[in-house]
């Protein structure tokens, strides 16, 4: 089995009330509760919306705030699952209820590193 990261992209929350939010949490925990069952869920967190980027161009570091409002592939969070292939890990993400909001998953190989 390979480990495969979902990047959850695309979804706006901000506008949503606490029944609501409440709701989506409900049916994402649900969901990590069918992939743990079945022995592919690994790990997952939500990611804060707020964040700073550092980049070096020649010798000059820069720190910026970010993500804008402009962006549109702001990342919300993360899960990382065992699957076969990078097909069955698309397959699993189907069932992911970001979609019912609009968002996306991005399905990535994790390539394991040994320190």
């Amino acid at each position: 089995m390979k480990k495969f990261l979902y990047l959850f992209l695309g979804v706006d929350d901000s506008g949503l009330s606490p029944a609501e939010l409440q709701q989506r949490m409900q049916r994402r925990i649900a969901w990590i509760q069918e992939l743990s069952k079945a022995g592919h869920f690994h790990a997952s967190e939500r990611l804060e919306k707020s964040a700073t980027t550092v980049s070096v161009k020649g010798n000059a570091k820069t720190v910026t705030d970010g993500p804008f409002a402009e962006a549109k592939d702001v990342v919300g969070g993360f899960l990382i699952v065992t699957a076969k292939d990078l097909e069955q890990a698309a397959e699993l993400a189907k069932g992911c209820p970001i979609f019912e909001a609009g968002g996306r998953v991005e399905v990535r190989a994790i390539v394991e590193t040994h320190a």
